[in-house]
């Protein structure tokens, strides 16, 4: 029987999940993928915290400890619930360690004070090539001015990048949502930021994902906006998009990890 396209499958009990072959990681064999543990662990906040009233508007995911193909359980810890603001907390453990947390803002959703204010001009236009499978695991990425592609190799060089991908399901015969589906667009902030002419080199230690609303349809893009680096610490900011435009941001930062460079020109695999 083959597995299913998700990150988990349900474990012996309703606590504990099992890695898939989806939520394998180019960084090693044994090794979970960010976007698997960032959408597990805001899957998780948004299931028991979510509120209609209120905007997911920061979920902050430390990534302290290499998440391994281990049976993984999530846990949940309401931190404050206000009147316009709610916050949580979770943790990512396998064999009782924590190997990731994570920290959610929710605010009150409201009209907006008076006045205009500055918003930059987007330059984010999705691929229109409605020929080819969304389903597969690499997204979309464009490089500066060039066309639109899957290949993750043919896109290392120095120019600005973006990526235009669908959601990986956490659970079988769970849709994501789209809060989840942010989440792991916003992850690859890391790899529209950090990769260069050599592939990636940088291993993210964190997420931060602000949203000002929900995202809306089944694709979400993402496009570079800054990429700062010195002593072998890199900061990488990027913009999140649906076809309505700018919906939030994503920041990550991330580690020298040369000893195992991503070259992905010679291997087809998703960070």
């Amino acid at each position: 029987m083959p597995e299913p396209r998700s990150f988990f499958v349900p474990g012996d009990d309703d606590s504990t999940l099992i890695p898939t072959k989806w939520s394998g990681s180019a960084w090693g064999p044994d090794q979970l993928n960010g976007p698997a543990v960032c959408a597990v662990a805001a899957r998780a906040i948004e299931r028991e915290f979510a509120d209609p009233d209120f905007v997911p508007a920061r979920i902050t995911i430390d990534l302290f400890k290499a998440a391994r193909n281990r049976p993984t359980v999530v846990t949940t810890s309401l931190v404050r619930s206000g009147r316009r603001i709610i916050v949580a907390d979770a943790e990512v453990r396998q064999d009782d360690v924590t190997v990731a947390r994570a920290t959610a803002v929710f605010l009150r959703r409201s009209a907006p004070p008076p006045g205009a204010e500055w918003q930059p001009s987007g330059t984010f236009t999705p691929p229109t090539d409605e020929s080819e499978d969304n389903t597969l695991r690499h997204p979309w990425l464009q490089s500066g001015d060039a066309d639109w592609t899957r290949d993750i190799g043919g896109h290392q060089n120095a120019s600005r990048k973006r990526a235009w991908s669908t959601a990986m399901p956490v659970l079988p015969n769970e849709p994501a949502s789209p809060f989840v589906h942010a989440v792991q667009s916003a992850e690859s902030t890391s790899l529209v930021t950090n990769l260069g002419t050599d592939g990636i080199g940088y291993i993210n230690c964190d997420l931060t994902m602000a949203l000002s609303r929900m995202p809306e349809g089944a694709e979400l893009g993402i496009e570079a906006d800054s990429h700062i680096t010195a002593d072998g610490i890199s900061v990488g900011t990027a913009t999140l998009y649906d076809r309505k435009g700018p919906y939030g941001t994503g920041m990550v930062t991330a580690v020298s990890n040369p000893a195992a460079q991503i070259d992905f020109s010679r291997k087809s695999r998703l960070v």
